[in-house]
């Protein structure tokens, strides 16, 4: 099977000569979650951040390897950033809805990339809500406040929004870290259903989090990918000692 995405050789080192990753190779395969997993500051939002290039936005820094999408480089000049993104959407820690309508974050995407057509528009909103299990919470009051959604709720719109660019690669950056055990379940409930038709790469809440979402998942630790496998293997067989000590809590 051809990867989704691939990384060849990657470096990136910020301003500061902090070097977030340091020579990661790795193959995400289309519809699985791939979880990076691994301590605070060792490159795995950067990580994710590349794969849109949302790092460009980052002044000073500097990048040197090869990210692949389908086979082709994001970074060659002929590609189209915008694009890349709607094809490769990203779901933040803290949700943030737009001021205004549920309905009105589910369209404005769609109408700034120039989409008037009123069905069309409505199909996307229904869709994109039943694809992230929001449907039947909201369905009577999608005119209402996005801001009068819970935590939960508003993760999931958040998902929902980016469902309804129809995206192929869905980064998730510790998307239920501010959420109750119970919105945490429906999250991830609704991220297993999605692989039938999205490739998904997240980084967790937690180690239990990582073994519970995983199809595979890669350790990194200080910008180094330490270990990639399959959910059972790195978490119950992990080849690496560096691997082992961290998921049975010895450090991080």
């Amino acid at each position: 099977m051809q990867p989704k995405i691939s990384l060849q050789n990657v470096f990136y080192t910020y301003a500061d000569e902090t070097e977030a990753l340091r020579n990661v190779s790795l193959d995400v395969l289309p519809n699985q979650v791939f979880v990076l997993f691994g301590p605070s500051r060792s490159g795995k939002s950067t990580l994710l951040r590349l794969l849109n290039r949302l790092s460009d936005l980052t002044e000073g820094a500097r990048f040197q390897g090869t990210v692949l999408v389908d086979g082709r480089n994001i970074f060659d000049r002929s590609v189209d950033v915008f694009d890349l993104r709607r094809r490769v959407s990203m779901v933040f820690a803290v949700p943030t809805p737009l001021p205004g309508s549920i309905r009105d974050n589910l369209t404005y995407g769609l109408k700034m990339a120039g989409q008037r057509n009123a069905s069309l528009l409505e199909t996307r909103v229904h869709r994109s809500l039943e694809q992230a299990g929001l449907w039947d919470e909201v369905k009577d009051r999608l005119d209402s406040s996005a801001m009068a959604l819970s935590g939960g709720q508003k993760q999931r719109l958040c998902l929902a929004r980016s469902l309804a660019l129809e995206p192929e690669v869905i980064l998730l950056d510790n998307p239920t870290s501010g959420l109750d055990p119970i919105s945490t379940s429906v999250v991830e409930e609704t991220l297993r259903e999605l692989t039938d038709q999205y490739t998904i790469i997240m980084v967790p809440h937690s180690v239990q989090q990582a073994a519970r979402i995983a199809d595979r998942a890669g350790f990194l630790l200080n910008g180094e990918l330490v270990e990639v496998n399959d959910t059972e293997s790195i978490f119950l067989h992990p080849l690496d000692k560096r691997t082992e000590d961290y998921i049975t809590g010895r450090f991080g």
